[in-house]
């Protein structure tokens, strides 16, 4: 017998069913997994997956807590490659001690296949959230903005960029907290960078300075970020366009449109900062994560206050869902 995570059901599966298979739940059809036993760790429920690895809910039967349990996919155990990529963020996020980075419990293997044991962010990523509401409101776009810079900010001093900062690599725990995941691409900054290579990272998210070939540094990630609010806030990535060269070269040509000529309601504050953020040139943006945060944190101070007395200001030069292609 297993419960619904969806609707608390008590549900019979069958004992024939192979482990992690799934069948879906009588009452609501919610898929339900035949747990697994993996080590000390036993696999509840599907999380999701990834284009590395299955993540599962787990509980820890000797530290009795829940955790998250991300194995690479069968498919990859032989590409050396991606065991390079999966390893590396283990090793990557277990070197960082920050709030706001996800924890590395232990990494190992089972079978073939590789798998990381960390700190369980359930309740949701800020894609999800975009997704589901359209736009995400500001104070919690400032609050994400600001404890992922320190995340950053934490990395880089341990020479590491993320480079692949997203919407979908920031998990929420269930305290609400923001967690930066997925270090597949990290690298060291005293790396040899392969000006020759084909761009990482997402399209709609990536810096100019990649897209051009130039050198990469701890502001193509802050590029990125800023890309990231900006989606969050507006409910639109900074550029769209009808195919993936069209939307790099915008990234690299394009003014970026204000996010207070997208919305009203956004304070100027907060739409200066992204701006700055954005610059096509590295050297116009904040030049530390610090500086980045200041911005951010009074933005948000004008914001709260703002909320309180009632008096959130207006830009009369705005129209509502005009967007710049």
């Amino acid at each position: 017998m297993v419960t619904c995570a969806n609707c608390g059901a008590k549900v019979f599966i069958p004992g024939d069913l192979p482990p992690l298979a799934t069948v879906p739940c009588k009452a609501c059809g919610h898929k339900l997994m035949m747990p697994m036993q993996l080590r000390q760790f036993e696999l509840r429920s599907a999380v999701g997956s990834g284009g590395m690895g299955d993540v599962f809910r787990a509980f820890d039967m000797k530290l009795a807590r829940e955790v998250a349990v991300k194995m690479i996919k069968k498919n990859l155990i032989t590409d050396p490659e991606a065991v390079e990529s999966f390893t590396r963020e283990a090793r990557a996020c277990a070197a960082l001690n920050h709030t706001n980075i996800i924890h590395i419990y232990t990494f190992d293997e089972w079978e073939g296949r590789q798998y990381i044991v960390m700190e369980l962010a359930d309740n949701g990523s800020l894609d999800g959230r975009i997704e589901k509401f359209q736009r995400v409101p500001e104070l919690l776009v400032l609050d994400v903005g600001i404890k992922i810079a320190s995340a950053l900010d934490t990395a880089l001093k341990h020479n590491l960029l993320h480079r692949d900062i997203k919407p979908g690599n920031i998990l929420f725990n269930a305290e609400n907290e923001p967690k930066l995941v997925d270090f597949g691409l990290a690298r060291s900054t005293e790396a040899e960078q392969d000006m020759s290579a084909v761009t990482e990272g997402t399209p709609y998210y990536v810096a100019p300075e990649k897209i051009q070939r130039e050198p990469e540094t701890f502001l193509s990630d802050m590029y990125s970020l800023g890309c990231t609010l900006y989606h969050a806030l507006t409910g639109h990535v900074p550029f769209e366009a009808p195919t993936v060269d069209e939307l790099v070269a915008a990234h690299v040509h394009t003014p970026v449109t204000p996010p207070n000529l997208v919305l009203p309601e956004i304070t100027q504050l907060t739409s200066d900062a992204l701006l700055k953020v954005l610059a096509k040139n590295p050297e116009e943006r904040y030049l530390s994560y610090d500086e980045l945060i200041m911005a951010l944190t009074l933005a948000r101070s004008e914001l709260l206050l703002a909320q309180s007395a009632g008096n959130l200001p207006k830009n009369p030069k705005a129209k509502t869902g005009w967007w710049r292609r």
